[in-house]
């Protein structure tokens, strides 16, 4: 394949059939409006920016769907003129060198400011190495994290395009968000229900008489999306704030949902991690009484048969009464059997949270909820049943008719040798062994999110992971963008011990995270709000097609994420060194 395909692939404006090449190439932007009011978009919302003499002075929402507020659209100039990486830099150990870079140091290391160019070389010469020394599958480039909106500058699959182009990488499976219950929701309900659409507010609204928060603050959480946020979710829970229905709260702390429905809802406090106990004595309770829907668990389910021994201690002497419960949860026996027959007298929506499954047994609560609704008999009736999406990028607000767009995809893993790039793998006329051997040692080398710290830390470990032997591969280079998993990731003093054990750690970043303090090369990029973008609102809507449009210069030394990754497939490419 010639040089100027490869670029081209690398470049990736062939895969944006709805986007126009101008968003991507700076010379051909107009010119930025310097006074007056400009649309964009972020997570939080599509926004109002107000400039005067080319700077921001105040941003606001675009529309006001409820009397709820949310202060995150009104951050755009602090998050464009504060705390800002000012220029490409390389730890001072690593750039004297590279095959020596005393990783012990990183985060107590000085930083040496770099040309672009040469942080370019740089990182391409060390990924080559790299590859070339311990092989594609020794390249982390999983990455995760809340990147900035929009489907052109959407970094961790830009990143993604460059790492399979280049040679493949070792990836991840899974989240921080929902690591346990995405997994075990398959085998429970089919799909995996976390991320997908929910019973419609409107239907709520209409037939549900008790609705149930079991674990979620989605006063809190709805102030962001995936997408931008379409802002519904405030509505709708106003909406059921000013309702008839009874609300039910079920949360160890009273969060600021708590405080928003105060006066409205029942708050019931029970010990953390023992959600599971207390769906338990519930379901006892209504089995011992009777009150469960036999009908529909003969009909629509399979393994009931098998959960009574459990649940009535046949099995291991231990009856889940509510009694029981009630010494594990710290709710009186009484408070479990008055809900239980509660919300199987009425038509009760159980919504819930993520937080209850991020614990050891984590995927234990989102299927002892599924199992407590089976028992009800309401899944599948208007109103009734469960939901795991309420609280997270306004689920439950109806389905747009329109279409969606497209964006950026992480192509497919290329070939390269000595010093050229042959083209995609699947392409290659090579025989099928070789072929599939390469994908092997690269596109399929993944292993969970949440184990990053145990991966570095033990290289050639064999763990169990949703039915499946998996074993670390030997990292020596880690490229992370669009996160801060220094932050994110549990266990932080062992995700730092773990994150001095690689050679080479490249994060492309915004401000001075803890995760940009711990690499050895930084690249400053833009924010949304200094490039231009497209976006869709409501993650489940699909409400709006946004235009994104670039509020501000570009700061400081700043690249867009898409240059970076061009211009290191130019170097990567030319074999720079």
């Amino acid at each position: 394949m010639k040089r100027r395909n490869f670029l081209k692939l690398g470049a990736a404006v062939s895969a944006l059939p709805l986007i126009p090449s101008s968003m991507l190439a700076a010379d051909k932007l107009t010119a930025l409006k310097k006074n007056g009011e400009i649309l964009t978009a972020a997570r939080w919302g599509i926004l109002k920016a107000s400039v005067k003499n080319g700077k921001i002075v105040k941003s606001a929402p675009w529309k006001i769907t409820s009397k709820i507020p949310n202060t995150l659209q009104n951050t755009m100039a602090d998050l464009v003129y504060n705390t800002r990486i000012k220029a490409p830099m390389v730890r001072k150990s690593y750039l004297a060198d590279p095959d020596n870079p005393k990783p012990e140091l990183r985060g107590l290391d000085e930083w040496v400011e770099v040309k672009y160019e040469d942080a370019i070389k740089l990182v391409a010469r060390e990924l080559k190495k790299t590859r070339e020394q311990k092989g594609a599958s020794s390249v982390f480039a999983g990455s995760y994290g809340w990147q900035s909106t929009g489907n052109v500058h959407v970094s961790r699959t830009l990143l993604h395009r460059f790492m399979n182009l280049s040679g493949g990488f070792t990836g991840v499976t899974g989240d921080y968000s929902t690591g346990a219950a995405q997994v075990i929701m398959p085998h429970v309900t089919g799909s995996n229900q976390v991320y997908e659409q929910q019973t419609s507010w409107p239907v709520v609204l209409e037939n549900s008489k008790v609705v149930v928060f079991w674990g979620l603050n989605p006063i809190s959480t709805l102030r962001v999306a995936w997408t931008s946020s379409d802002e519904q979710g405030f509505k709708y829970f106003e909406q059921l704030k000013n309702s008839d229905k009874e609300i039910i709260i079920i949360d160890p702390i009273k969060t600021v949902s708590g405080k928003y429905f105060e006066g409205k809802a029942r708050w019931i406090a029970p010990r953390p991690n023992t959600d599971v106990a207390m769906m338990l004595g519930m379901a006892q309770h209504l089995y011992s009484q009777g009150k469960y829907d036999k009908e529909f668990l003969q009909n629509y389910t399979v393994g009931f048969e098998k959960f009574v021994p459990y649940l009535t201690g046949q099995s291991d002497g231990v009856a889940k009464t509510p009694e029981w419960a009630s010494e594990i949860c710290g709710i009186s026996a009484d408070v479990i059997k008055e809900l239980a027959i509660k919300f199987y007298e009425n038509r009760t929506m159980i919504m819930a949270g993520w937080g209850i499954q991020r614990a050891h047994h984590g995927e234990q609560a989102h299927w002892m909820i599924v199992t407590l609704c089976a028992m009800l008999g309401q899944i599948g009736l208007a109103g009734g049943g469960f939901g795991f999406s309420y609280h997270y990028a306004n689920g439950g607000a109806p389905t747009c008719a329109g279409g969606v767009i497209g964006g950026m995809n992480a192509a497919s893993v290329g070939v390269v040798k000595d010093g050229k790039f042959l083209g995609l793998a699947q392409d290659q006329k090579q025989g099928g062994e070789a072929t599939q051997a390469w994908l092997v040692n690269t596109a399929k080398v993944a292993f969970p999110l949440a184990r990053i710290a145990d991966a570095l830390l033990n290289p050639g470990k064999t763990i169990d992971a949703n039915g499946e032997k998996i074993t670390y591969p030997q990292i020596d280079f880690i490229y992370w963008v669009g996160g801060n998993p220094i932050v994110h990731h549990q266990d932080t003093n062992t995700n730092i011990k773990a994150w001095r054990k690689p050679r080479t750690i490249v994060v492309n970043e915004i401000y001075w995270t803890p995760t940009a303090k711990m690499a050895d090369i930084v690249f400053p990029t833009t924010t949304e709000y200094e490039r231009n973008d497209i976006t869709m609102s409501g993650d489940y809507s699909n409400m709006h097609i946004i235009p994104m449009k670039q509020v501000v210069a570009k700061q400081h030394g700043a690249k867009d994420d898409y240059q970076i990754f061009t211009d290191l497939c130019k170097a990567y490419a030319d074999g720079l060194a």
